[in-house]
C-alpha cells in the first residue's frame, strides 16, 4: 500500500459518513491482500484492484461486515453476508446472562434460539456450554445457510440443530433456555436508519407499526416451551421494556429482570413462567 492510499482512501470514506474511516481502510485492504493470495480469489485480478472495488461498496455503506464476510461475536468469527443480520455487540448482553443464570458450565442445557440467523446466540452458548445441545429456527432460507455453517466451521453441527419454520412450530421442549433477537425497530423508524441497515434483510429488523408484533408471537411460544425453572433471554430495543414486559404478561410470563448494555440502555429482559 502506497504511503498516500490510506489517507487518500480514508478521506473517501469519511466523506461518504463512514465512521472509523482509517480502521475500514485497513481491514479493507487487509481482505483484498487474503484474497488476492487464495488460488481460486479475486478471480485474476490483484489488490489492488479489489481494494478499489472494497473501497467503492464501502463509499456506498455497504456493510463492512459484508465485504470481508466476517464478523467477530463473542470472540467467535461467524461468516456473514446479504440475507442474514449481522451480529452485533449488545446482543452479547443475552451471552453474558445466560452465563449469570447458569454458572454451571457443564450443565447439559437444552437451548433454544427463535430466529437464529447467523447462529451467533445459539453458537456462542454450545461453546461456553460443552454439554449442551441447541437448537435454531429461522424462516429465511439464506440465514439458515449461514447458521449451518457457522455450526460446522465451529465445530459444533454434532451439537446444534438448524431448522425452518415457524415459531410455533418449534419442536424438543421443554428447553432450559430461549434466546431471541426478534424484530423490534417500528416499520416508520426504518428509513431513519443508518444506510448500512438498509442492505440487511428487512425481514429481521422490521417489528410492525409498533415494533411489538414479533414479541406477540414469541410470548405464547415461550410460555409453552420453556421449562418450569428455564429462562427466556430476549433483546429489546431501547425504551420497550415495559411494552415488551407487559406483552409477556399476556401469556403468563414475567419479566425477572431488565438488564441494560454497555450504554446503559436496557437490552434484554429475562423472563420465566408467572407463579
Amino acid at each position: 500500500m502506497s504511503d498516500s492510499l490510506p489517507a487518500d482512501a480514508a478521506r473517501r470514506l469519511a466523506a461518504a459518513g463512514v465512521e472509523n474511516a482509517r480502521l475500514d481502510v485497513r481491514l479493507l485492504w487487509n481482505h483484498a491482500h487474503e484474497i488476492s493470495l487464495s488460488p481460486l480469489g479475486g478471480e485474476g485480478r490483484g489488490e489492488g484492484d479489489l481494494f478499489e472495488s472494497f473501497l467503492a461498496r464501502r463509499a456506498a455503506r455497504e456493510p463492512l461486515a459484508y465485504i470481508t464476510g466476517h464478523k467477530e461475536f463473542w470472540s467467535l468469527d461467524f461468516e456473514v453476508g446479504p440475507g442474514v443480520l449481522i451480529p452485533r455487540p449488545e446482543s452479547e448482553t443475552i451471552i453474558e446472562q445466560v452465563l449469570a443464570f447458569v454458572p454451571n458450565r457443564t450443565a447439559p442445557l437444552k437451548v433454544l434460539d427463535l430466529g437464529t440467523g447467523s447462529g451467533c446466540l445459539l453458537i456462542a452458548l454450545l461453546k461456553e456450554y460443552p454439554n449442551a445441545r441447541g437448537l435454531g429456527i429461522d424462516l429465511s432460507e439464506e440465514a439458515r445457510a449461514y447458521a449451518q455453517r457457522n455450526l460446522a466451521r465451529l465445530g459444533l453441527a454434532e451439537r446444534g440443530e438448524i431448522l425452518g419454520g415457524d415459531w410455533t412450530e418449534s419442536p424438543g421442549a421443554p428447553y432450559d433456555v430461549i434466546v431471541s433477537n426478534p424484530p423490534y425497530i417500528k416499520t416508520s423508524d426504518l428509513a431513519g436508519l443508518e444506510p448500512e441497515v438498509g442492505y440487511e434483510p428487512v425481514e429481521a429488523l422490521d417489528g410492525g407499526p409498533d415494533g411489538l408484533f414479533p414479541y406477540r408471537d414469541l410470548a405464547p411460544v415461550m410460555a409453552r416451551l420453556l421449562g418450569p425453572s428455564g429462562r427466556a433471554f430476549l433483546e429489546i430495543g431501547a425504551g420497550r421494556a415495559d411494552d415488551v414486559a407487559a406483552v409477556l404478561t399476556q401469556s403468563g410470563l414475567e419479566t425477572i429482570q431488565q438488564v441494560p448494555d454497555l450504554a446503559g440502555i436496557p437490552r434484554v429482559l429475562v423472563v420465566g413462567r408467572r407463579g
